[in-house]
């Protein structure tokens, strides 16, 4: 059982937690979540020892092996895929290489034949005859074929090296396993995989992540990191949020009997401080308003900002007409004649492996660049917003974020841009931070402000959620959800698609697949997998997002 005690870390004035104290249990899966910065990676670092944190233990069983998953995806560069894996086990590792250098000698001597019988030993009791079959059988199950296992790291693409450090990190039966964001960069299918594989998995599991439905499958429990601690919730990622609300009132309400009760003494004081015969009750209420310390009441990481989008006008019968539009990228073509009729009500979410295709659709319909054949046409009523994957653009300049939102807003005056910045979270200090320096998460939470002023009737969003926390992912998902106009994004988040789309697109090497369905749906249809494998030439492609 791995377990840690008065565990406390801070850097400088910032205090992440102080005195927390956990046992991790085998068989359970602990799900890590916090707002950014709360300390998620950083509790993770600490129990694998690469952080080091002020006060406090950390308990480890002898004899139980720990495994991480890595985040530096060139630190195996010199590895073939198939070695990178076994090297989850270092020691495994290390017993056979050594077996292969001794077996590789023309000659042996007794010392090394000694030597290697010990280690055959060794080997054997480690699994390590097994250890290529169950390496290879976790390569397949997140999508890496035989023909990969002799390739070197440094000659595999990013999303390959990403599920190579996964397979490693679940190598050899670890007793306790610690997994960092593992869905990113992930397949439908290895995603899968992966939440069959931990919900078999019969030792510990912690794991950050913020893909809500992949918490939702695999966690036993939910690790909140909030208000200076670390609080454990027995059930899964819902389960939390409804028992996090409650909380969250319960601590609202104490904030609120407590401001009550220091007025009330401030009042009391005030009144009969200089009264002689009540100077013994003043005194007392003083020493109780000093207990209550309100500076000091325990406060909440967690904040949810506002994304509510409002139409100027209604839509039309007609929002979008697409006519045989065709777009090739570097000589390959990425859509062929497409035809397409968006209506009013169609939340339309696009999927699939080709993301080239759904961010070129999107620049396109747009207006950002052009299609090589076809036709676009707008309806009269409609106006459309724009989210790219790639908003460099819109932040190469010298302003700040007041003035940059200014630029978007009818509305001029400074109070209400920098209100409406306060509702995506940022305070009035950061409101005047150059927006060239924002950060990834801070950028999307500028041009979902921007988005918000627009009274846009059509909102196009390519992959908004890839630097959210769980908190802006859920206001924007409630957001879009409510939304009353035409949604067309893409997204890697299952629940995000999953609630807000109603009409799923596919781009495929051999057309659009389009259906009116959920993406639950979507994804359980026979006759969308028949046509999919059709599709794909013969072959079964597996579905990304």
């Amino acid at each position: 059982m791995l377990s840690v005690s008065d565990i406390s870390l801070s850097f400088g004035k910032r205090l992440l937690f102080k005195d927390v104290s956990i046992k991790f249990t085998p068989g359970n899966c602990y799900g890590l979540i916090g707002a950014n910065g709360s300390g998620k990676s950083t509790f993770l670092n600490i129990l694998s020892g690469e952080q080091e944190y002020d006060s406090g233990q950390i308990h480890i069983p002898a004899g139980m092996r720990m495994a991480v998953l890595a985040q530096n995806r060139n630190a195996y560069d010199e590895y073939s895929v198939l070695h990178t894996v076994i090297k989850g086990y270092e020691k495994l590792y290390e017993v056979m290489k050594e077996r292969e250098e001794i077996y590789s000698k023309a000659d042996m001597n007794d010392e090394e034949g000694m030597r290697v019988a010990e280690l055959e030993g060794e080997f054997a009791e480690m699994g390590g005859y097994e250890s290529e079959s169950e390496a290879a059988t976790l390569l397949a199950g997140l999508g890496i074929g035989d023909e990969m296992h002799e390739k070197l790291m440094s000659d595999v693409e990013e999303d390959i090296k990403v599920r190579v450090l996964i397979a490693q990190a679940l190598f050899g039966n670890p007793d306790i396993l610690l997994l960092d964001e593992p869905t990113n960069h992930l397949d439908i299918e290895s995603i899968r995989w992966l939440e069959e594989f931990l919900l078999k998995f019969n030792n510990t599991v912690i794991v950050v992540s913020h893909d809500r439905h992949f918490l939702n499958k695999v966690c036993t429990h939910i690790a909140d990191i909030d208000y200076g601690k670390i609080s454990i919730y027995v059930g899964n990622y819902s389960f939390w949020q409804q028992a996090s609300q409650l909380l969250a009132r319960q601590q609202k309400d104490q904030h609120k009997k407590a401001e009550a009760r220091a007025a009330e003494l401030k009042a009391f004081i005030q009144r009969f401080s200089a009264n002689a015969s009540k100077s013994k009750q003043a005194t007392s209420r003083m020493k109780e308003l000093d207990k209550l310390d309100l500076d000091n009441l325990p406060r909440t990481s967690r904040r949810f900002p506002f994304c509510g989008f409002t139409p100027e006008r209604e839509l039309g019968k007609i929002v979008l007409e697409v006519e045989g539009l065709s777009k090739s990228l570097d000589g390959e073509k990425l859509f062929t004649g497409w035809d397409l009729n968006v209506q009013a009500g169609d939340k339309i979410g696009f999927v699939g492996p080709n993301n080239l295709a759904k961010s070129a659709f999107m620049d396109v319909i747009a207006g950002v660049d052009e299609a090589d054949e076809g036709r676009i046409n707008w309806g009269v009523t409609t106006k459309f917003d724009y989210f790219p994957k790639d908003n460099t653009t819109f932040f190469n300049n010298d302003l700040n974020m007041t003035d940059w939102l200014r630029q978007y807003s009818v509305e001029q005056e400074e109070a209400y841009i920098r209100g409406f910045l306060g509702r995506m979270l940022f305070t009035q200090d950061e409101s005047l931070k150059k927006v060239k320096v924002l950060s990834g998460g801070e950028k999307v939470r500028c041009l979902l402000s921007k988005m918000m002023l627009s009274g846009a009737n059509v909102l196009i969003l390519d992959d908004p959620t890839g630097h959210l926390d769980l908190e802006s992912i859920t206001s924007l998902n409630n957001g879009l959800i409510d939304f009353g106009g035409a949604v067309i994004f893409a997204s890697h988040d299952h629940q995000f698609i999953n609630t807000i789309a109603n009409r799923i697109i596919e781009f495929t090497p051999a057309a659009v697949i389009d259906r009116r369905m959920t993406f639950e749906e979507y994804l359980q249809n026979e006759d969308v997998a028949g046509l999919r494998d059709k599709m794909y030439g013969g072959h079964h492609e597996r579905l990304r997002i």
